[in-house]
């Protein structure tokens, strides 16, 4: 299993922008896709935000931050980037980032998809 990191995650007033990183080490195989999640607080559900295939690059994200975020892989770092713009107060939690080295027999948005995850970055945003 890899190991991922996050990193980027602090506070930023509504209308600002964060950039998120996921970095991985210390894996053997690498990943078919990455996604973020997000939790807004301790006990509530963890929502998936966005995801990148690793052959193609190719990204999907959630309606809820489609136009605002954008998912980009940098190949040669090992490293998933989660750009964040236009923030609003409802972006904030704690910030995951997951790897799926299996292909999944259901939606990318599944927590059961993904076999390493990192252990989260803070986002919180002020209005």
């Amino acid at each position: 299993q890899a190991q991922l990191e996050e990193s980027g995650g602090g506070s930023v007033q509504a209308g600002g922008s964060l950039r998120l990183s996921c970095t991985a080490s210390r894996h053997t195989n690498t990943p078919n896709y990455v996604a973020w999640f997000r939790q807004a607080g301790k006990g509530k559900e963890r929502e998936a935000v966005a995801v990148i295939y690793i052959s193609n690059s190719r990204p999907i994200y959630a309606d809820s931050v489609k136009g605002r975020f954008t998912i980009s892989l940098d190949d040669a770092k090992d490293t998933v980037y989660l750009q964040m713009n236009s923030l609003k107060p409802e972006d904030s939690g704690m910030y995951y980032c997951a790897a799926a080295i299996l292909w999944f027999d259901g939606s990318w948005s599944s927590e059961r998809a993904y076999n390493s995850w990192g252990q989260g970055t803070q986002v919180t945003v002020s209005s």
